[in-house]
């Protein structure tokens, strides 16, 4: 039950996770080192060598209902390698006892005569290093990169909508050059779409060569077969189950696998780890919004809608908190600290493997599960909010100094004698009103058309391009 469970992914976030089940579980596990296996038989059995070995008739149909395991087929595995099942002693090893379970399989399908070709001349890290690419490839694929592009979407929304609000922008927190808030937002979706550009430029690296990637065993059992392009075909063939994601900015999924062909025993996870470095540079998009909205909140900028029957806090009663942002920025960091560990930890293996990377590999569902929770609770958050423009606009008003950078660059192309220390000297540290600064403009010796730009200029206006910006956007991904 999620109530008894020791981790929140799989208890208190059970609903925001169970998603990334079919691709992290256990099971999920077992079912992908079982496809790997059975693929790799398959295409082995076409080789000129083994159809002149193999006599009986071969149903591939068959060979491929093997992959779709059930939770008692994953329960035999499990027993198989904990504690043996009927006569199969107990392996101590995942891998094995799945090479152990598919010759069961065959064995009941009458297919005896090819059982010792399941997991021919191949180290239980070729099976591992394709099963867990292609985990990572689909989770992104099918599961990870849709609640991203959701937050997109909706960003750009935001952005869109917001294009011509005049707002205050700060700097080092103080008050800065006026820009609109659709232009302030653009500014996280643009840094979100420059990540996904370069997670479509991201292929998984995968091996298939044997022990310590040599082809040792293949080549000197059959050394006339041309072994190198065998893998590279078997592997180019994952990608076939690739289907298009639909999606109103994005039309094709970015993660795609590759043959590695120059590796010890273990493929050295660098390419898993640019992607997770991908997905962390996201979050950390996504951290720097929610703390950016969490400010927003507390001035007022932003109001939350309040739901019916939820409380901000047990002492005071008036308080909507910020907590879905709050929320997607705790576990945005947890998941970071995660990735961060797997990029320092997996791309080191003392000589040809040891196998540390082994339990950290088991822990890349929690990663993106924390980043999953983090998601949805950004998209709930930004479900509740609306945009207090006539907030905005007040603080925007109440805030003329900001003309003070207009004002001295104009002054400086009119020729006026030190313009910057002239505005310093009225505004820095004062409260001034706009009728300090067309005082200033009335009393300096400019033409006309100068002076009226000055007595024009108000902090709403002095947003240069920033609505344009909004406009010329292109939100298209690909």
């Amino acid at each position: 039950m999620s109530l008894t469970s020791v981790s929140p992914v799989d208890g208190r976030y059970e609903g925001k996770t169970k998603c990334l089940s079919p691709y992290f579980s256990e099971m999920a596990l077992m079912k992908y080192r079982v496809q790997t296996e059975i693929h790799y038989l398959i295409k082995l059995l076409e080789t000129p060598m083994l159809k002149e070995r193999v006599k009986s008739p071969v149903d591939t149909a068959k060979l491929l209902g093997i992959i779709d395991i059930s939770e008692d087929d994953a329960a035999i595995i499990k027993a198989i390698e904990t504690k043996g099942y009927e006569g199969i002693p107990a392996t101590n090893h995942d891998v094995k006892a799945v090479e152990y379970f598919i010759k069961k399989k065959l064995t009941a399908m009458g297919m005896t005569e090819i059982l010792e070709y399941v997991h021919f001349a191949l180290t239980s890290e070729d099976i591992n290093n394709i099963s867990y690419g292609l985990m990572i490839r689909d989770a992104v694929n099918d599961v990870v990169l849709p609640e991203i592009l959701k937050i997109y979407e909706t960003l750009y929304g935001l952005a869109y909508d917001n294009k011509d609000l005049s707002m205050l922008a700060r700097t080092h927190g103080q008050p800065a050059t006026p820009v609109t808030f659709g232009k302030e937002i653009l500014v996280f979706v643009n840094r979100i779409k420059e990540e996904l550009l370069q997670l479509g430029n991201i292929e998984i690296l995968l091996k298939l060569n044997g022990a310590t990637g040599g082809f040792n065993a293949h080549n000197f059992v059959f050394p006339d077969f041309d072994w190198i392009t065998f893998s590279h075909e078997l592997i180019d063939s994952f990608n076939s189950s690739i289907t298009p994601l639909e999606s109103k900015y994005m039309h094709t999924k970015p993660l795609k696998v590759r043959f590695n062909p120059i590796t010890p025993q273990i493929e050295p996870h660098d390419s898993y780890l640019r992607v997770f470095d991908c997905v962390k540079r996201i979050n950390n998009v996504l951290i720097d919004f929610a703390m950016d909205t969490w400010r927003y909140i507390s001035d007022g900028w932003i109001k939350q809608r309040t739901v019916a029957g939820e409380i901000g806090s047990s002492a005071m009663p008036h308080k909507v908190n910020p907590i879905d942002f709050e929320n997607a920025e705790g576990n945005f960091g947890f998941a970071n600290a995660m990735f961060e560990f797997f990029v320092r930890k997996l791309c080191i293996s003392r000589l040809q493997r040891d196998l540390t990377d082994s339990t950290v590999a088991r822990n890349f569902g929690a990663a993106f599960a924390h980043s999953m929770i983090g998601y949805a609770s950004l998209q709930k958050g930004l479900s509740k909010i609306e945009v207090n423009a006539d907030k905005i606009s007040d603080v925007l008003a109440n805030t003329p100094e900001v003309l003070a950078e207009a004002y001295q660059n104009l002054l400086r192309m009119s020729g006026v004698d030190k313009p910057y220390e002239r505005l310093k000297e009225i505004t820095r540290g004062k409260k001034v009103s706009i009728e300090d600064f067309h005082n200033l403009a009335r009393g300096l010796d400019v033409n006309d058309e100068v002076k009226n730009r000055l007595l024009a200029a108000t902090p709403a206006t002095y947003t240069g391009l920033s609505s344009k910006i909004v406009e010329q956007f292109e939100p298209k991904i690909n």
